[in-house]
């Protein structure tokens, strides 16, 4: 990756409107599908419908204010804070194994019974900003063995294993994948990626396969039929949902895999649910949304003004993209099923909050593209001078 030189005068332009519109759109479907997904659990659960739609619609409310913030910020501040702000994450993902909340078998909560946060989820973002900075800052050395691939295998290493031990091996395969792909856009050789492609797939076998209701889920890609009842059950139910939705769907809130078929049809399962409800159709648009999403990032990526900017964009749209890509296909049975949450349409404050939190520094980035409309302004400028003095 050539290093770009810095641009000097922070003035900022208009957002990305177009991403700024995809956003809205995602998260607006995903409160009227959570609601539709969980009130039966909501009220089976906690006497209460609207339990769920409540609080997302409160986490929803807490990540439009910081995308808003992060939009509005300039984003190369972010660089100076790369350090302190992974530094915090680390501190926080060590609490959670110490003190943290415990569900499902897993530790990865602070806080008690309605009030918690997954600092795994902003993890991805925290790891993406500090990444970036320093794969920036080393320019082609990271082409090297001693200034690149060992030290960058030691710094995603140290958050994968924390983040496994919660365990979460769906958000460290996540991570995984985001700094692979930022550590290839930074320059790395063929020769890096190999090393690191084999010792990634080799290290998510391992894991994939060291706990019971991991080697459940492979069985129920491979074999679901064979335990339809047991652990084909999650898999199977998802499948059925689609295909009673059809092409349009059975009507919204008339969704039968809700009523405990499908489980955790409010977070792994939203998408099964909507297809139900909804039918081919918005499941359609919404992975056209999710792909316009990833296209419009990419882009984005390649026109950003420095070097930082691109990674941090190249991160933050991989981060989307692989999420999406493996809650669909989990779904719909095209790879195993990985339990991470659909991105703005499951249930989940966390996740919600620190997708727009990381939407918002997209947008920052935007604004400070050759064709933002400062930009543009500053560069028309001299030939209106001219324009002026001819007229005068």
């Amino acid at each position: 990756m050539s290093r770009r030189r810095e641009t000097g005068e922070r003035v900022a332009g208009r957002p990305d409107y177009a991403l700024l519109l995809i956003v809205a759109v995602l998260t607006i479907t995903g409160l009227i599908t959570v609601y539709s997904a969980s009130f039966v659990i909501g009220l089976a659960w906690y006497g209460d419908p609207n339990y769920f739609i409540l609080r997302q619609a409160m986490w929803a409310g807490l990540g439009l204010v910081l995308m808003v913030v992060a939009m509005q910020s300039d984003y190369r501040v972010l660089r100076s804070m790369a350090v302190p702000i992974m530094a915090f994450t680390i501190l926080m993902l060590l609490a959670v194994l110490v003190i943290g909340a415990e569900g499902g078998g897993a530790r990865r909560w602070l806080g008690s019974g309605p009030y918690t946060i997954q600092p795994a989820e902003f993890a991805k973002l925290a790891v993406i900003i500090y990444l970036a900075a320093w794969l920036a800052a080393k320019g082609n050395s990271i082409r090297s063995l001693e200034e690149g691939l060992i030290p960058f295998v030691l710094i995603i290493g140290s958050v994968a294993v924390l983040i496994v031990l919660e365990p979460n091996l769906g958000t460290t395969l996540i991570i995984l994948l985001i700094t692979v792909t930022m550590f290839y856009v930074a320059g790395a050789t063929l020769l890096q990626m190999t090393a690191l492609g084999v010792t990634g797939l080799i290290s998510m076998a391992i894991l994939a396969t060291a706990a019971g209701y991991r080697l459940d889920r492979l069985y129920s890609y491979f074999d679901a039929e064979g335990d339809p009842l047991g652990r084909g059950f999650q898999t199977l139910q998802s499948l059925i949902a689609l295909g009673n939705g059809g092409i349009t769907g059975l009507g919204l809130g008339t969704s039968r895999g809700k009523f405990f078929y499908i489980p955790e049809s409010h977070t792994d399962g939203v998408f099964a649910v909507l297809g139900e409800e909804a039918g081919l159709i918005a499941t359609s648009m919404v992975v056209l949304l999710f792909v316009t999403l990833m296209l419009r990032g990419y882009h984005i990526a390649r026109r950003a003004p420095d070097d930082f900017g691109t990674l941090v964009a190249t991160g933050i749209t991989t981060w989307i993209a692989v999420q999406a890509m493996l809650n669909i296909g989990g779904i719909t049975r095209t790879i195993p099923l990985t339990g991470v949450p659909l991105p703005f349409l499951s249930y989940g404050g966390s996740a919600l909050a620190s997708v727009m939190l990381a939407m918002g520094v997209l947008l920052s980035i935007t604004r400070y593209m050759p064709n933002s409309s400062s930009y543009l302004d500053r560069v028309r400028e001299p030939a209106r001078r001219v324009v002026r003095r001819a007229k005068a």
